[in-house]
């Protein structure tokens, strides 16, 4: 499959270089055609590699992620032009953290809306599936660097574009009986800091919840 990553940071390699080892042909995309970090993936990781601004890796993907700064990603998504996204399954693995008050950050939305969810309102013919966020990069295409069982979570609004992500989730190595879909796109906790809504207790959700955060406790413990 051809696939455009847009982000040049650890986890936009992180990502890429998992893609290509699965045989996919993947461009990645930047600001500058000529992007300094890009050029060194692309000569590291060779056939099926390529490099290109958000707007060519948008063209070129059939499945996008965006692995950009979450305070970038708006922008980013607009250099990489709505024509270039719609129709297409865009992976969301940013998160909407605040650096300027120093560490640790803070999140620049919350509670009553998400990243994914303007990502969403910005692009609406695009396919936004939320997914990886709540996990280390290197956790995310090697489920299995933490020992035992832990979830992923998913969710959209469209079903099959959940579908397709499951099953790159899947190649990645995560089991399908830890793919927890938590439903549509307003259930995203960008962060896995604050849920958008409380669930009640003992509900279907508040025990995602509950599962959400022994993964996260897992992870940094």
């Amino acid at each position: 499959m051809k696939i455009g990553v847009l982000g040049t940071g650890m986890v936009g390699k992180t990502i890429a270089t998992k893609l290509a080892g699965l045989g996919h042909e993947v461009l990645m995309g930047s600001r500058t055609a000529d992007n300094e970090g890009a050029a060194e993936w692309v000569a590291s990781t060779g056939n099926g590699a390529s490099q290109g601004t958000f707007a060519d890796a948008a063209a070129f993907g059939r499945l996008l992620f965006n692995c950009t700064a979450g305070a970038a990603s708006i922008d980013a998504l607009d250099s990489a032009r709505s024509e270039n996204l719609a129709g297409k399954t865009l992976v969301d693995v940013s998160n909407p953290l605040d650096f300027s008050q120093g560490m640790p950050p803070s999140l620049f939305v919350c509670n009553t809306d998400s990243l994914a969810e303007q990502i969403q309102r910005a692009f609406p013919e695009a396919r936004v599936v939320k997914t990886l966020n709540t996990v280390n990069h290197e956790v995310m295409v090697d489920p299995a660097r933490v020992p035992g069982g832990h979830d992923v979570f998913v969710c959209g609004n469209d079903e099959t574009a959940k579908a397709e992500v499951v099953e790159l989730l899947r190649s990645f190595g995560w089991p399908a009986e830890h793919i927890v879909d938590l439903g549509d796109i307003t259930a995203v906790w960008d962060g896995g800091l604050s849920p958008v809504l409380a669930p009640a207790p003992g509900s279907p959700r508040h025990r995602l919840l509950q599962r959400r955060r022994r993964q996260v406790d897992t992870i940094l413990t």
